[in-house]
């Protein structure tokens, strides 16, 4: 599904599983990113159909990069730490940490802004350097919806 042009992604900040804090779409540094948000947990494997295919575009073009998004309430710091930790703890690969970023936020605005009624599926955008949504869709990755993402990028 095609995004509007004046949808601009909500500035939130997260903390990457490597440390560093990351503000979107402020610190996103190419022309397009990917974002891949999920509410749940068990949506890992949902997000995990899309890893290969946005990797492997992220490898073929210096203008396109990909991010998860796991998207929580608003926590204490100890669950929060405890949370972060798990999580770094069952991802071995710096480059699937540089790319996780953990949004402990208010839901509701973020939700709102993005159009997402339903917690029950992840949601894709891309991102343009302004932070605008130019496509959004949700769900498993299918091939159409690849070759959709394809037309947006230059």
């Amino acid at each position: 599904m095609a995004a509007r042009a004046d949808n601009r992604f909500p500035e939130v900040t997260g903390k990457a599983l490597t440390g560093d804090a990351v503000t979107l779409p402020t610190d996103l540094e190419k022309p397009f990113t990917f974002l891949a948000v999920a509410f749940l947990q068990k949506q890992q494997a949902d997000v995990d159909t899309w890893i290969p295919k946005m990797e492997a575009i992220e490898d073929a073009r210096n203008d396109f990069a990909f991010y998860e998004l796991p998207t929580i309430r608003k926590m204490n710091v100890f669950t929060r730490w405890f949370i972060y930790r798990g999580m770094r703890g069952g991802i071995p690969s710096d480059r699937a940490r540089t790319r996780t970023v953990t949004l402990h936020i208010d839901k509701g605005p973020f939700k709102k802004s993005l159009g997402i009624e339903d917690e029950g599926k992840i949601y894709l955008f891309l991102v343009d350097g302004a932070g605008e949504v130019v496509w959004k869709t949700e769900g498993l990755w299918a091939e159409e919806k690849e070759a959709a993402l394809l037309k947006q990028l230059p």
